[in-house]
């Protein structure tokens, strides 16, 4: 997490904030705003990624703390054996010392906290940043894992109602993300999915039928068991709760992609949410994975079908998690492989589908909204060049950007925005920085001179979201550790952000600039 204390300023700030810039009342331009007058610098070009010079933001123990953690995860080894490795760490220190040392390192990197002040003060921090919240109740079922009746699933429909209160608060365009396994059976999504790939039963669930049981009326799905049925239909009326709440609480709910065998099933209930609640705005969005070969072609589909339903879209674009177990199952059912041959094949996919994103949004004028959800920097530098190409308004938020908390600051953090208070003379999203001169600050009030006087601090001006799971420990950790065990590609990647936590903490050791 991103501490708030105090911190001494940079030097060479301190030596711009000498004294004697308290005696420029003169009405001449300030001599930084006259050089950047002269050599204006697209926001796109000037981003910068590589230098970490956001990591001054951080305290000593958060750097020391995420150099710890990157390099537990960095070890496949150690990301696999977890479970066993906790278990046992939990009989040998005894549950409170175990949960206390969680709390410090992994738990700490990574979660917003277990209480609703705890998860309300991290997004205060974050907010302050000019990061937005993106919550995440961490809460699934895989198939093989259902649960007797609907209390289970009930239950969980009030944390996401809890989710969106905690999300609505003080936030611009908030957003939460949802699983909808978390709703519903993950053995009936299969089963749905299933039904969907028969040309005989599959008018039995079109969207329109689906859309008539979402808003309550009494029908059957003749493919579904009276079981299924019945199951099916109080899950769609939980889904479509847990959308009007949301659309009531101004946050818009990202539904999460999952497993091959039931993201059909998933697209199908999404896509009537959309068919229900997007009519004026997209509060409702989609998850594509373009490591699966065929994700650009089923977005261009359910576009296509949105369209013809007269409804807007959202679209959530990540690259996937779940490549080792599709793998593995497509090789013991014994049918084609659905994922991308290769790492370049996925990074080729993710930038059509990305670029198909950014052609939507251009042509349907707030009807089409999108996130690029990645760590990957080359992409991340692509949209914005894009965007900047296209004229699309970064501030505005059809397209926005998302990173996992705890991971990638130095993406996260520069793409986003700095702004100062003029009453306080402190700069809001960057609560260490200390008081800004009043010459600075004094009428008229000059953001561009601050931001050019300040170059450490991000400033980009993107709507940029970091994914916040959020509860106790015992629910946390092992949602935690599923990511781990998906996201191994992306934790072996960690080495660039490793490296300069490593390089600002030996600056303070040594205490150089």
């Amino acid at each position: 997490m991103l501490n708030c204390g105090p911190r001494l300023p940079h030097r060479r700030l301190a030596s711009l904030w000498a004294p004697q810039a308290a005696s420029s009342k003169s009405t001449s331009p300030h001599p930084a705003l006259q050089a950047a007058a002269k050599d204006p610098t697209p926001a796109h070009l000037s981003l910068n990624l590589d230098d970490g010079k956001v990591f001054h933001l951080k305290s000593n123990w958060e750097l020391t703390r995420g150099l710890l953690v990157f390099r537990l995860c960095s070890s496949p080894w150690l990301v696999r054996k977890a479970p066993t490795v906790l278990s046992i760490s939990q009989r040998v220190l005894g549950h409170r010392l175990w949960t206390s040392v969680l709390r410090l390192t992994l738990y700490g990197q990574f979660v917003a906290g277990e209480t609703h002040t705890e998860v309300k003060e991290t997004l205060r921090r974050l907010q302050n940043l000019g990061i937005r919240p993106l919550l995440a109740v961490p809460i699934e079922e895989d198939v093989g894992q259902a649960k007797e009746g609907e209390d289970w699933y009930d239950k969980n429909a009030q944390s996401m109602l809890t989710c969106l209160d905690l999300s609505a608060v003080g936030a611009i365009n908030p957003m939460m993300q949802l699983k909808v396994t978390a709703l519903m059976a993950a053995a009936l999504c299969k089963t749905i999915t299933l039904r969907l790939q028969e040309q005989e039963t599959k008018s039995d669930l079109s969207i329109k039928r689906v859309v008539a049981a979402m808003k309550g009326e009494e029908l059957n799905f003749s493919c579904l068991t009276q079981e299924e049925n019945h199951h099916f239909k109080k899950s769609l009326r939980r889904l479509n709760s847990v959308a009007q709440y949301a659309v009531g609480k101004g946050v818009r709910v990202l539904v999460d992609a999952e497993y091959t065998y039931i993201n059909p099933a998933l697209t199908l209930v999404t896509v009537a949410m959309m068919a229900v609640w997007n009519t004026q705005k997209p509060w409702i969005w989609n998850t594509y994975q373009a490591y699966l070969k065929d994700t650009l072609e089923r977005l261009k589909q359910d576009v296509a079908l949105t369209e013809r339903l007269g409804v807007c879209f959202g679209m959530k674009l990540v690259r996937g998690a779940y490549l080792e177990k599709e793998r593995k199952l497509a090789k013991e059912k014994g049918y084609p492989d659905p994922v991308q041959p290769s790492w370049e094949a996925t990074n080729e996919n993710y930038q059509c589908c990305l670029d198909f994103g950014l052609d939507q949004v251009s042509r349907a004028r707030g009807r089409f909204e999108m996130i690029v959800a990645t760590h990957n920097e080359a992409s991340v530098m692509h949209t914005v060049q894009r965007m900047a190409e296209m004229g699309i308004d970064k501030g505005a938020g059809p397209v926005s950007f998302g990173q996992l908390l705890g991971m990638c600051d130095q993406i996260s953090l520069a793409l986003g925005e700095c702004s100062v208070d003029p009453a306080s003379h402190r700069c809001s999203p960057h609560p260490r920085a200390t008081s800004v001169p009043p010459a600075i600050l004094s009428p008229p009030f000059s953001l561009s001179l601050f931001k050019i006087l300040c170059p450490n601090l991000g400033q980009a001006g993107y709507a940029i979201y970091k994914s916040i799971p959020f509860g106790s420990v015992e629910e946390v950790i092992p949602y935690l550790i599923r990511r781990a065990h998906e996201n191994q590609s992306v934790l072996l990647g960690i080495r660039k952000e490793r490296d300069l936590l490593q390089m600002e903490l030996r600056k303070r050791v040594l205490r150089r600039p």
